[in-house]
């Protein structure tokens, strides 16, 4: 199996990319990892992350019609490739892997 140069952080902003689809921008991406992680993350790492990732081929970008809501700003919207698929399921199948060979406990810390 190829090796994945995909960190935890990065793995969590392309799976929200995934979930977006055509709203994967930084900002909607921000929002809605802090929704789901709890947590306030900058803008900047966000952009980090998916810079990284359109470098390292898992992501495209282009821009988005300008909008008055954004003062004629355009966003950059996201989108996953086929290779950022294909190594989310990769690690996905690990991770259930690892866990299904977890030993159950041979007791109940409840004595049950």
């Amino acid at each position: 199996m190829k090796k994945t140069k995909l960190g935890e952080f990065e793995e969590l902003v392309l799976l929200t990319v995934i979930v977006l689809q055509e709203e994967a921008y930084g900002v909607e991406i921000k929002k809605e990892l802090e929704t789901r992680l709890n947590q306030t993350l900058s803008v900047g790492s966000i952009q980090s992350a998916l810079k990284r990732m359109e470098q390292k081929g898992f992501l495209t970008s282009e821009f988005g019609e300008a909008t008055n809501k954004r003062g004629g700003k355009r966003k950059r919207i996201y989108s996953a490739t086929s290779y950022a698929h294909k190594v989310l399921n990769e690690i996905k199948e690990i991770r259930e892997a690892l866990w299904k060979s977890i030993p159950q406990p041979k007791f109940s810390l409840l004595g049950i």
